[in-house]
């Protein structure tokens, strides 16, 4: 078609630096500080409850700061809000270096994620959308793949960087890197030229059924705070469950990494089961799958039974973040899926701050990871039972619209 034809170029320059952005930025701020949960609890004699809620805080800082840096984007463009927000995110990993109690990284991580993470997810994600008038649904999976690869990558690269710099020379180390990578590649990012901006972001079709806004957003934020809960756990908890088995910080730390590579095929592969039974259905498979494996870990005892479990759960449950933006799309009028995404995206933030942080209370409490793995599988469920509620009052709405359609033929 001409539209595809007629699109400019340097819109996969938008792709590849938004995939290379949020690889670093979510990476550090979602489950970056894994690797960082047992030589804390040996270091300072903290316990993993209270060492995950640096975790927990620096993603409730995402999740209210994207509701703010999103419009500021809006207003002022893209290549500024995230620009400030990778020299805010540097600066603090590299502040994060010289703390020496607890409260103090809870406050520094909280501005981490306000200031700086959310100045990146929210306008990044908009960004790449608006530069496509079509396929703007792969252009969004393959920057999602980035993010994937990133919170593999940084819990990876942060193991081996604490065994041979200690705890403050990983965190230096960190934020000097994001400064001079996240940086340059802001510059890149620019605003999309007009017969982009006007696209809808991505090709519709006529056969589109759209809910009522509050409908969808109040059955999506209910179900992926439970999905992002059962999530998280592993996302946090897996180096150091692999670390109590008795293998090594980067032994750990690769199989997570593993996983997460893995993740990127299952967010693009995902995208397209969307386009082939719909975007729900393929949110719940995704959920489904994530739910039906998570309690698995905790019952494996060898390295190499973890690096091909890691595989198979890392492609199914890389699916669910896709199916959510693609819900979102199908099942929301155009006018109205800005807001959508914002509190949608919020809620699962949430889940992740909260499943992190109840995994390591329920360790603390009971000397083991079985009782958190098992409510992460408990929030799994509960999330297939929303979300197929959701389901069924779609296919009620399209049935009624064919109908309509029928008895005006």
């Amino acid at each position: 078609m001409n539209t595809a034809l007629s699109q400019p170029a340097y819109r996969w320059v938008i792709v590849t630096a938004a995939a290379f952005i949020l690889a670093v930025a979510m990476g550090a701020i979602v489950n970056g500080m894994s690797a960082f949960i047992v030589p804390m609890n040996d270091a300072f004699g903290w316990g993993r409850g209270d060492t995950t809620l640096i975790n927990l805080f620096g993603i409730l800082g995402l999740s209210f700061g994207g509701l703010i840096m999103g419009p500021l984007a809006d207003r002022h463009g893209t290549r500024p809000v995230v620009l400030f927000g990778s020299v805010m995110l540097g600066l603090c990993y590299l502040l994060a270096s010289t703390l020496t109690a607890l409260w103090q990284f809870y406050l520094l991580f909280f501005v981490a994620g306000f200031l700086g993470a959310g100045a990146i997810f929210p306008p990044i994600m908009a960004a790449v959308g608006n530069w496509f008038a079509v396929g703007a649904g792969v252009a969004i999976g393959i920057a999602s793949a980035g993010q994937a690869l990133g919170q593999g990558g940084v819990p990876f690269v942060s193991s081996m960087l604490i065994t041979s710099l200690g705890i403050d020379g990983a965190f230096a180390a960190t934020g000097v890197f994001i400064l001079v990578t996240l940086v340059p590649l802001s510059f890149l990012l620019r605003q999309p030229p007009p017969v982009a901006t006007t696209a809808e972001g991505g090709a519709q079709t006529p056969s589109e059924t759209y809910l009522p806004s509050n409908v969808v957003i109040t059955h999506l934020s209910a179900g992926i705070i439970l999905c992002c809960t059962c999530m998280a756990v592993p996302l946090m908890h897996l180096v150091p469950l692999i670390q109590d088995r008795g293998f090594a910080p980067d032994q750990a730390g690769s199989v997570i990494f593993v996983m997460l590579l893995v993740a990127i095929i299952g967010r693009l592969a995902f995208g397209k089961l969307a386009d082939v039974i719909g975007a729900l259905p393929a949110y719940m498979t995704a959920t489904a799958w994530m739910t039906a494996l998570v309690f698995g870990f905790v019952l494996i005892e060898t390295l190499p039974v973890f690096y091909i479990y890691a595989v198979i759960y890392g492609f199914g449950y890389a699916g669910v973040m896709t199916g959510v933006l693609a819900a979102i799309r199908a099942l929301v009028a155009p006018s109205n899926r800005g807001l959508a995404f914002g509190i949608v995206t919020m809620f699962g933030w949430f889940g992740h701050a909260i499943g992190g942080y109840q995994a390591g209370v329920l360790y603390d409490l009971t000397g083991s990871y079985t009782a958190s793995y098992a409510v992460a599988g408990a929030a799994g469920l509960l999330n297939l039972v929303i979300v197929g509620h959701l389901l069924r009052l779609w296919r009620q709405g399209r049935r009624a619209e064919q109908g309509q359609a029928a008895a005006a033929v």
